[in-house]
């Protein structure tokens, strides 16, 4: 992990089990985190020099630094404007990125990774759903190396709720989870508090998080958006709020897919077994982590549950409703 930089560790968790053939809401959220993690990048290597409490861009060492394709996009196309200008410039501008040039992003950053064999485009786990399964459209999504993936979200989360100092590159990725939307995928919400607290202090007294931690990259609609995300996760932590969770599955970094059973009322085996084959056949990884009632199933690096459940229409459907459950 240690020869991957901010950007590619950051990409391989904010883009891991996003729609990797469709410019969606969220994935343009994570990219546009992409795009500052390159302008952290270059903090962390020293491309720019602090000036009291402004870091400001040493020109001296940026054409060595813009080598890799990802770094040239993001920085040549802002250098001409931001010679002087300080890091919180950087940051929103890059974060501002025209679509094109963000789909520019994309293809540039996941590249390296492909050949790498860190990412991967696999069959959008929505196709294993009972009204997708058949109707032929195609769903494709990013996939991270499992190795890698939990390396990564692992030693960040050792870092920050251990005791201990954090380094700059940990700092940078907390304000990127923050802003990105990721941050539930790796804490849970006792975790939260523990995050909330240790931001707070890092503001207070490191340099870099009193620049980067004020600062927010979200705007207009996926603002909107992001509340009504966050209204849904309040909600559906209440008994009568847990069926949103159903209503509107494709709004959420989650999916909540329907895996119809071959037979009535199945028997915990028998659901266990209807549910591998659906996800053999689609070409999934997983791994079974727990059996009985509610199995619990790791697949493609996000852990979900097997709730039975019923479909109820001229004739009812008794199946399988697949739900995240984040942490892991």
């Amino acid at each position: 992990m240690n020869d991957l930089t901010l950007a590619q560790q950051f990409s391989l968790v904010g883009l891991n089990g996003q729609d990797s053939l469709h410019g969606t809401v969220v994935k343009k959220a994570a990219l546009r985190c992409v795009a500052a993690a390159v302008v952290l990048e270059a903090w962390l290597e020293g491309i720019f020099v602090q000036e009291g409490e402004r870091f400001v861009l040493d020109l001296s060492k940026t054409e060595a630094f813009c080598e890799e394709p990802y770094r040239q996009l993001v920085m040549k196309t802002l250098l001409p404007k931001g010679k002087k200008a300080e890091l919180s410039w950087w940051i929103r501008k890059a974060s501002g990125l025209s679509k094109r040039k963000l789909t520019r992003l994309e293809h540039a950053i996941t590249a390296p990774l492909r050949k790498q064999w860190l990412i991967e485009d696999i069959p959008g786990l929505l196709g294993c759903d009972l009204y997708l399964h058949s109707s032929g459209v195609e769903i494709k999504e990013y996939r991270t190396d499992n190795q890698t993936f939990t390396r990564i979200t692992e030693s960040v989360r050792a870092e920050v709720l251990e005791e201990g100092s954090i380094t700059d590159e940990t700092i940078c990725m907390l304000w990127l989870l923050r802003e990105s939307g990721c941050m539930h995928d790796l804490f849970s919400q006792n975790e939260m508090q523990t995050i909330a607290e240790k931001m707070g202090n890092l503001y207070r007294s490191h340099p870099l998080a009193r620049q980067l931690y004020r600062l927010q990259i979200r705007r207009g609609f996926e603002l909107a958006y992001k509340q009504f995300l966050k209204f849904k996760r309040r909600a559906v932590q209440t008994v009568t709020g847990s069926g949103i969770n159903f209503l509107f599955p494709a709004l959420e970094r989650s999916q909540s897919v329907f895996i119809e059973m071959e037979a009535w009322f199945s028997n915990p085996e028998r659901r266990l077994k209807d549910i591998k084959n659906r996800l053999e056949s689609q070409g999934h990884e997983f791994t079974v982590l727990r059996e009985g009632q509610i199995p619990l199933i790791k697949i493609d690096n996000v852990v979900y549950e097997a709730i039975p459940h019923a479909i109820y229409g001229r004739v009812p459907i008794h199946g399988v409703r697949l739900l995240p459950r984040r942490p892991f």
